[in-house]
């Protein structure tokens, strides 16, 4: 399958990264990747609102372990763009999946172990539960990061956990919405600082990454895929059939490693046994010193649980 390089570079970045595509149903996926095909493969996913730099680490310790590794941007962000002019122009948890299928698919990569956190550990989780013949094995932060859409949408958090949820909540209106529009930068800067409590900002991390908010459709995909997880926005009709199995919360049955991180407001550590009932196959499960942007914050422990995973895959 080909694929062609855009060649494109943010002026605003501080160096050039080359950036390919790979068109998908949906979506010219952009990503970028280190390392041959002859290497053993993994596809990393970023979340909201991160970009492939939180991986840069990762991808160094990767490829000196003999990886060949792929990091996307996902659908509205960087230079990944949508297919069609218009709407829908949806963020929900299938849609994110399709997009890897897609990826993997495009890219004829030999079942790969898929790795990621928030929105793309959604894509991760979801696409080995749909496709488990794509995947080789999957290492997703916060265990079984896929949405009971029924269940959000009717059953309330704790007060404390509610609080922590403002900026979905905000999403909900159209207020959150110009918000997001407005001030993109210094809301999800905001968030940077939230949910990784422990961890000090590098000098010039968030400025790489914000030129990826820049893309014309990251406030729509952003605001629909908060609006639609708690049933407040209709799902792109083109995934129904998909929403409908993830609405049963099936087991992921792929090779997995869990991670759990020690300081991410949003989701605490759980015991291995609560993590085991959504895995038939639980390799390992570790609590990782990180807040909620874990391979940015912990690099070394995130590839090491890529890496061990590789291994006991292959031996």
């Amino acid at each position: 399958m080909s694929y062609g390089s855009v060649s494109a570079v943010s002026e605003s970045l501080d160096c050039v990264r080359d950036t390919e595509s790979v068109p998908g149903t949906q979506l010219d996926i952009a990503f970028e990747q280190h390392g041959g095909p002859s290497c053993w493969p993994v596809v990393l996913l970023h979340g909201f609102p991160y970009d492939p730099r939180c991986y840069d680490d990762v991808v160094e310790k990767l490829g000196a372990a003999g990886a060949h590794v792929v990091v996307p941007y996902l659908r509205g962000y960087g230079l990944t763009t949508y297919a069609e002019p218009g709407p829908p122009r949806s963020g929900q948890q299938a849609a994110l999946a399709s997009d890897l299928r897609d990826l993997i698919s495009g890219l004829d990569l030999d079942r790969p172990i898929v790795a990621g956190f928030d929105w793309g550990g959604r894509a991760a989780c979801v696409a080995s539960m749909l496709w488990p013949e794509l995947v080789g094995g999957l290492v997703t932060v916060g265990g079984y990061n896929v949405h009971d859409i029924a269940a959000m949408s009717i059953t309330p958090e704790e007060p404390a956990v509610e609080s922590r949820n403002w900026y979905q909540w905000y999403f909900h209106s159209d207020r959150g919405r110009r918000g997001l529009e407005r001030y993109r930068a210094q809301l999800t800067r905001q968030l940077w600082s939230e949910w990784s409590p422990t961890w000090r900002i590098p000098a010039g991390a968030f400025e790489r990454t914000a030129p990826s908010f820049d893309n014309p459709d990251f406030v729509a995909t952003v605001v629909h895929s908060y609006r639609h997880r708690y049933g407040l926005a209709p799902g792109d009709p083109r995934h129904e059939a998909d929403e409908a199995i993830i609405a049963t919360q099936p087991l992921i049955t792929v090779p997995t490693i869990v991670l759990d991180a020690t300081a991410d407001p949003l989701d605490g550590a759980r015991a291995t046994d609560a993590h085991r009932q959504h895995f038939s196959h639980l390799v390992e499960h570790h609590v990782v010193d990180a807040g909620h942007n874990m391979p940015q914050e912990n690099p070394a422990a995130f590839a090491a649980a890529v890496e061990g995973l590789h291994v006991k895959l292959t031996t």
